[in-house]
């Protein structure tokens, strides 16, 4: 008889501390949760009272269009004024707001009262190059303290930001600034990175070749090289800031709560990146509330979300909800390995960080070092960590909570995406966690795992995640394109009118969630339907293997085949013998249908920049065929 497929989620539960209990912001989760499902307007009109607004709403979800979701409607409020303002008549005034460090080791910090000053400027000088409410303004920057000056300062005259990250090409750089049609273009002559200086301002330059609507670029000086400056469009920031327009008061401009924020765009794997509308009213309280809940934020906190600020985690926690909650924010310039493998834990240990909130890509990058580089550091000062971009397989889980955490710290296994502005499936500190589990939905967040025609699931059966209704933290549309938001992500389900997330995703006997992946990664073999994520967690279980993707490829007899890519540990060579022994292991791991067909040793796996392994890439360049596009790999 043939052995069956060995799929089995685990049981086991990593329970708090009680001390971790007792310290929680959030003491309870069920009733709660009960509670903001029975009646999530209230719920969310509560959270929405812990910040300042100008004109408080008249209705909290205006459902009459959908899925064109209004919340708050009638409010005004500026999420700037919630992130600096209100903190500058308060003890937070010289509180620090960010410890920057660049990548060569030089160091710069910035109370909130000099960020402050620093956004004031900036935002003078904006208006000063005749930005005006509605605009939206492209940044194209590396990790540095500008770039978060910059989008802050947009907000704060009304102005809505396109983050650009700093690593993209010419061509996936206008193409966004064509999609905003953005008149400005903020960026620096380069970053620091492994090294080696990038080239921003060159590439920003063929870009606005190309891009008619440009008409004024401000370039931050931050490598020194040479570049080329177009006289009546090009300025020096720092020239700039000396000028009279430069100095004094900057007022915070009164917007209406679904007043747009910002755009930041995402690809799928057809079509031309797509502009995902954020608004200031429900995205400042989704992001605030999650940060606090699921991070336990303190006042004594030192908040690092080692993410790049041009993505959606960057946006919405190291720049938007960790100022709201006036934390003091870490920010580095550079890659976490450079010049050796424990950078990140020796800034740890220097800076007394308490909370590290990274990807998974990130940990087993880090983890094919061994434990003796974090081991060199006193890392006692955390008390939480997290994890977020894709599913973290649990043998990386293990790693990060006892070799990082020592035990003691809690994973914050995060679920969520660009479109959706903040956490939706996520632990509390007080839930037992399982490791590879986001475990259960965010409070007024309904979930469900259904089948094609939108019946759920039973327990421990795959299927298409979906929320059930709206959440102030939700994309508003797709800029210039209603008909796409609604194609994409509300025609899965039209009488329902459910959000369909994309991913597949299963529920087990605990109600905890286990997120398989994007629909286009889970495999067909045989007749089961198998998730790269299980795959890649079998090969990353065996001690030689820091880090794997697969992908399926087109088999006579099983449909597909799965094909494996691995990273060794450092220091070992791939081998005939232990790409066999390889197949073996994931055999007995998971049963005989999910043993690869071939395992390729390789150096690198293409990736995007928040750390999502890009395996239709694989697929295509396996198959010979075009790879697509490929503006957010990163470089």
């Amino acid at each position: 008889m043939a052995e069956e497929l060995q799929i089995e989620h685990t049981s086991e539960f990593y329970k708090p501390s009680q001390s971790v209990i007792e310290q929680a912001n959030v003491k309870e989760y069920d009733e709660q949760y009960k509670r903001s499902i029975e009646d999530p307007q209230a719920y969310w009109a509560e959270q929405a009272e812990e910040l300042e607004w100008y004109k408080k709403w008249d209705k909290v979800l205006d459902d009459s269009n959908p899925p064109f979701y209004k919340w708050f409607t009638g409010g005004k409020i500026n999420i700037i004024h919630n992130a600096i303002d209100r903190h500058l008549t308060t003890e937070r005034k010289n509180k620090l707001a960010i410890i920057w460090e660049g990548e060569p080791g030089d160091v710069r910090t910035f109370t909130y009262h000099a960020l402050n000053r620093e956004v004031s400027e900036m935002a003078n000088i904006l208006k000063a190059m005749g930005v005006k409410k509605g605009d939206i303004v492209t940044i194209y920057m590396p990790q540095i303290p500008e770039l978060l000056f910059s989008m802050l300062a947009c907000a704060k005259i009304g102005a809505a930001h396109s983050v650009v990250y700093g690593g993209f090409s010419v061509e996936a750089l206008h193409d966004r600034i064509d999609d905003a049609r953005s008149r400005v273009l903020l960026t620096a002559d380069g970053g620091y990175r492994r090294g080696k200086a990038t080239r921003l301002k060159e590439i920003a330059n063929g870009a606005m070749k190309r891009s008619p609507t440009i008409e004024v670029c401000i370039t931050v000086k931050r490598t020194g090289g040479d570049v080329k400056m177009v006289e009546g469009r090009d300025f020096w920031y720092h020239d700039l800031k000396e000028m009279p327009f430069a100095k004094g008061k900057c007022e915070t401009e009164v917007m209406d709560a679904e007043d747009m924020l910002f755009i930041l765009y995402t690809s799928g794997t057809t079509g031309k990146p797509k502009g995902v509308v954020h608004t200031h009213g429900g995205y400042a309280v989704y992001t605030a509330t999650t940060l606090k809940s699921v991070f336990d934020l303190k006042d004594t906190d030192r908040w690092w979300c080692a993410a790049d600020p041009g993505w959606i985690t960057g946006h919405s926690y190291i720049v938007y909800s960790p100022f709201i909650n006036g934390a003091t924010v870490m920010l580095y310039e550079g890659a976490p390995a450079h010049p050796f493998p424990d950078r990140w834990w020796g800034m740890i240990e220097k800076y007394g960080v308490t909370v590290l909130y990274t990807s998974p890509t990130a940990i087993r990058g880090l983890m094919r070092f061994g434990s003796d580089w974090p081991g060199r550091h006193d890392l006692s000062s955390l008390r939480l960590l997290g994890s977020v971009g894709e599913p973290i397989n649990p043998e990386a889980w293990r790693w990060y909570y006892e070799v990082i955490g020592n035990k003691n710290c809690p994973i914050m296994d995060t679920w969520w995406q660009t479109e959706t502005g903040g956490f939706m499936i996520t632990p509390l500190p007080i839930t037992p966690l399982k490791p590879g589990s986001a475990t259960k939905p965010f409070f007024g967040i309904d979930t469900a795992v259904v089948d094609e025609v939108g019946e759920q699931v039973k327990p421990g059966e795959e299927g298409y995640l979906v929320v059930k209704a709206p959440w102030p933290g939700m994309l508003r549309t797709i800029h210039g394109d209603p008909d796409r938001y609604k194609e994409q992500y509300w025609s899965a389900y039209p009488d329902k009118m459910w959000y369909h997330v994309g991913d597949a995703a299963r529920i087990d006997k605990d109600g905890y969630s286990w997120i398989i992946g994007r629909v286009d990664d889970v495999l067909k073999v045989s007749g089961y339907r198998l998730g790269t994520a299980e795959v890649e967690s079998a090969l990353v279980s065996h001690p030689d293997v820091a880090e794997s993707a697969v992908v399926g490829l087109p088999h006579e007899l099983k449909g597909n085949a799965i094909h494996a890519y691995a990273i060794l540990r450092a220091g070992l060579q791939g081998s005939d013998a232990l790409a066999k022994e390889l197949r073996t292991h994931v055999r007995k791991e998971m049963g005989p249908i999910a043993m690869p067909e071939s395992i390729t040793f390789v150096e690198e796996l293409p990736k995007t920049r928040s750390g999502k392994i890009m395996r239709r890439v694989l697929r295509a360049k396996a198959l010979g065929q075009d790879v697509g596009d490929v503006s957010t790999l990163e470089t």
